[in-house]
């Protein structure tokens, strides 16, 4: 599981069945950033997650990746690799509020 931002969206109009109906988002992976742990960075990545919960462009959300991308009820029969399983409020490191949705 890993935190990633929202960065936009893709559309496909011919797919699988069992895909219609999903939205598909364009996520980017965040870390730490390790000279200011205060903030968090790009990992420079990006990864199309299916999204159950409703999320947007800007958000920072928790990616489940792998073969646990289908252990969710919404999930466990589409060929996925990447779901939005949830929408981040906020980030805390060593004391420090690294993140807060309600800030930015």
């Amino acid at each position: 599981m890993f935190i990633a931002k929202v960065t936009g969206s893709v559309v496909a109009t011919q797919k699988v069945d069992s895909m219609r109906g999903h939205k598909l988002l364009v996520v980017e992976p965040y870390r730490l950033d390790e000279k200011k742990r205060g903030s968090m960075v790009t990992t420079g990545r990006t990864f199309i997650a299916v999204d159950t919960l409703g999320s947007g462009e800007g958000d920072f959300v928790l990616i489940c990746q792998g073969s646990s991308a289908r252990l969710t009820p919404e999930t466990k029969d589409l060929p996925i690799d990447a779901v939005v399983i949830g929408i981040v409020d906020s980030v805390h490191i060593e004391k420090l509020n690294v993140y807060d949705r309600n800030r930015e």
